[in-house]
């Protein structure tokens, strides 16, 4: 009989545009795949993979025990209704309570911390509520994958998971075939730089604008700065909209909205910018490196690992704008063929440190065992 593998996750969307791969190398190793998420636009997307998508109500703006209980028995029946060989869980609501479902349902879980979160960047109730379920939640699954060794160190010394069943594992990996260079023909001699991110502080935007702000009041029209990606109202660090149209008033930045295709967005730019406060292992950096992009970022985990500073781009220090704006001006100040050569540099360490099959094996390896 042929075997189901789970994969749950907090949106559809991450489903399809970070999991694609792994799915279909599943399907090819012969497993039936499934997604468990709230529905959006992509369920139907999954579905014509031949991924049979189950919906399920998350709340992500919070911890409500009711919502929190209701969750739990939801995974337990979708569990039991699909019988899934192994389940594979992304981000924390399905860690969490996808692992106390299948304990319930007796079937193995295998979880992906795939970054601390906004919750562990600050000393509140809710980060030590978090921690709480972690530590019970995470006796349960047969392995937990980090992003990078900082988070997973940050989990085995509070005590919440037993370093004996961790393992590091390159995000969500690259398909560097599908991310690759692509030639374009510039129309202006300005030197353009791009933030992809969630429109929340915990991303640096604050910090990016100001250091658009420095740059610009030195370098005038020879720069440009943009920013793409979606507000998140339920975060409460969420950047407002009111905040934006006045920056772009200023003429600091523009603001490029969403897209299904950030290869064609990534090409026109000189420069990838993520001034972030600490990611699991930043896709948008793996992305712009597969790309041939320099990249600047914040010497923090989840960004300076996919960076050798002066080599493939510059790393600068989280939350400071000033030393944001001199790396900027440091690239500003290379000429085409060095920045042409940073950008190759990191499409090297893409290809041999973060390819999406690298992954995808360390996948099959534990499905397997």
């Amino acid at each position: 009989m042929q075997k189901t593998v789970v994969i749950a996750i907090n949106t559809t969307w991450n489903i399809y545009n970070f999991r694609k791969g792994l799915i279909k190398a599943l399907q090819k190793e012969g497993y039936n795949v499934v997604a468990i998420s709230p529905k959006d636009e992509y369920a139907s997307k999954l579905e014509e993979m031949g991924c049979k998508h189950y919906h399920i109500d998350i709340s992500n703006k919070g911890t409500n025990p009711i919502d929190d209980i209701k969750l739990i028995f939801d995974y337990y029946k979708l569990f039991k209704e699909i019988k899934p060989s192994i389940i594979l869980g992304y981000t924390i609501k399905p860690n969490i309570y996808g692992s106390f479902a299948s304990k319930v349902a007796n079937i193995p879980i295998v979880c992906n911390i795939s970054g601390l979160g906004t919750v562990f960047l600050n000393d509140s109730i809710s980060s030590s509520i978090a921690k709480y379920l972690y530590k019970i939640a995470l006796k349960i699954p047969k392995k937990v994958f980090f992003q990078n060794p900082h988070d997973r160190e940050v989990f085995i010394e509070n005590r919440l998971v037993d370093s004996n069943k961790t393992d590091i594992l390159a995000g969500s990996g690259i398909d560097t075939n599908h991310f690759k260079p692509i030639e374009v023909n510039k129309n202006n001699d300005k030197i353009k730089f791009l933030l992809i991110a969630r429109l929340i502080k915990d991303k640096g935007i604050y910090e990016y604008v100001e250091a658009a702000k420095i740059i610009k009041d030195k370098y005038k029209e020879k720069v440009k700065f943009s920013i793409i990606g979606a507000f998140y109202e339920h975060n409460p660090t969420s950047i407002k909209k009111k905040e934006l149209d006045r920056w772009i008033q200023k003429g600091l930045i523009d603001y490029l909205g969403t897209t299904d295709n950030i290869q064609e967005i990534i090409a026109k730019y000189d420069c990838i910018v993520l001034p972030s406060y600490r990611e699991g292992l930043s896709r948008v950096l793996l992305e712009a490196s597969a790309m041939a992009k320099p990249i600047i970022t914040t010497n923090v985990p989840g960004c300076k690992d996919i960076v050798e500073d002066g080599v493939n781009g510059f790393l600068c220090e989280v939350k400071n704008s000033k030393s944001l704006a001199n790396v900027i001006e440091k690239f500003i100040k290379l000429d085409k063929v060095e920045k042409k050569k940073m950008g190759y540099k990191g499409r090297e360490k893409a290809i041999k440190d973060y390819s999406e099959q690298v992954v995808i094996n360390k996948y099959l390896e534990v499905i397997d065992e």
